[in-house]
């Protein structure tokens, strides 16, 4: 039977893996692949980390199942990390936590419970959104739709965001990226978050908010804004949390599902159906990240050390978001990138098109996406004068 199986092509993004790797030239640069590095282009394992393992290692006493909702310590921590310790949701007990074999195993929950509990329901996204949101959500068998987020000029498109949800089906789901827009940078500002909750409640919509990088943006807490305004506004949201990248621990693949009702009792029914989701895709989910979580977090000492790695990898990464654009001075092409600086989290739509991407890579061994979506955490004070030079060869 296998001999009628067609090979297809792998993941874009991490193919490109495979061919930075292979490529000869010393001065080769990777902006593809979305994870942290520091200036050495190490994805460094955190000091807290390292601490909380130790003692983990030292006190763990079982590996045995930790239940299809996870672990409840993990839970414990993480909702008032995503919705505020002083979460009036958090006070009327109307928040559930399913921990998940990360963000990404977060939507697939939260797309097979809609699927399931909501069926003929629909589900938006923005124009561009993380490519394996439509595939998560097309396995799921959910209608997928797209509303505007970045214009033909390579910037938001609030407008045409806005005027998209007013027109979406009541009741239908719109997925909503809390901070760090990937792959975009493109972030909402307060205001506009304002004008969302407006029209998500008028449209009578159910937000799905992918929260995936929390700290990575302009803080914990402000980061956290569009997620907990519509937690506190709406008797009904979905958030996908991650705690893979912030915590940097992404082989752990941490994350958790945070389903909001409109009171205690009707969240334990969400609750139970989430729980029998989670059981026909994979049973129970990892427990190691969750524990490492825990530990940092109930730990005043490593959390305060956790805090601190965080802020030092988000400055680097807004620092480097200006060192990019005035590298390009030199060429005249700080105003054409000046984006790149008002933009947040680790990615960036630099606004390079596909035949640019193309001679940077074979004529100059400097990796992104195709659609110009580059990872910033890549760059250094190091390869900028190279990147920079390079981009102005291609642009020009």
């Amino acid at each position: 039977m296998f001999e009628q199986i067609e090979r297809v092509p792998g993941d874009a993004i991490l193919g490109l893996i495979e061919a930075f790797n292979k490529d000869p030239n010393p001065q080769k640069v990777d902006l593809g692949v979305g994870v942290y590095r520091d200036a050495q282009g190490v994805t460094p394992i955190m000091r807290a980390v390292k601490k909380a393992e130790a003692l983990l290692l030292k006190n763990e006493t079982t590996k045995s199942y930790i239940g299809s909702h996870g672990d409840p310590r993990y839970a414990k921590v993480v909702l008032p990390l995503v919705l505020g310790a002083e979460s009036p949701v958090l006070a009327a007990d109307r928040a559930s936590a399913t921990q998940s074999p990360g963000g990404t195993g977060a939507l697939r929950l939260a797309a097979d419970f809609v699927k399931t509990n909501l069926p003929g329901k629909g589900i938006w996204v923005s124009d561009p959104t993380w490519p394996n949101h439509l595939g998560i959500f097309q396995a799921a068998g959910i209608e997928l739709h797209k509303y505007p987020y970045v214009d033909a000029d390579n910037r938001l498109d609030f407008d045409g965001m806005l005027s998209a949800l007013k027109q979406i089906p009541h009741g239908d789901v719109v997925v909503l990226h809390a901070c760090c827009h990937n792959p975009s940078g493109f972030d909402l500002s307060r205001e506009q978050w304002q004008q969302v909750l407006e029209t998500v409640r008028e449209r009578d919509l159910l937000p799905l908010v992918d929260f995936a990088y929390q700290g990575f943006g302009d803080g914990l807490d402000e980061d956290a804004y569009g997620a907990r305004l519509m937690a506190e506004n709406l008797d009904e949201v979905l958030i996908t949390s991650s705690c893979s990248k912030n915590f940097g621990i992404y082989r752990e693949r941490t994350g958790c599902l945070i389903a909001i009702a409109k009171n205690h009792e009707q969240m334990q029914n969400v609750r139970s159906q989430l729980a029998i989701v989670a059981r026909e895709n994979y049973s129970n989910p990892p427990a190691h990240g969750g524990s490492i979580v825990y530990e940092i977090l109930e730990s005043a000492e490593l959390a305060a050390v956790w805090r601190d790695e965080l802020t030092e990898m988000r400055n680097r990464i807004n620092g480097l978001r200006r060192e990019f654009v005035d590298a390009l001075a030199p060429y005249g092409l700080d105003g054409q990138f000046a984006h790149v600086a008002e933009q947040r989290g680790m990615f960036s739509y630099t606004g390079l098109k596909p035949e640019h991407v193309d001679r940077l890579r074979d004529e100059y061994g400097i990796y992104l996406v195709r659609s110009g979506r580059a990872n910033v955490a890549g760059l250094a004070s190091e390869n900028l004068p190279y990147v920079a030079k390079a981009i102005a060869a291609v642009v020009k």
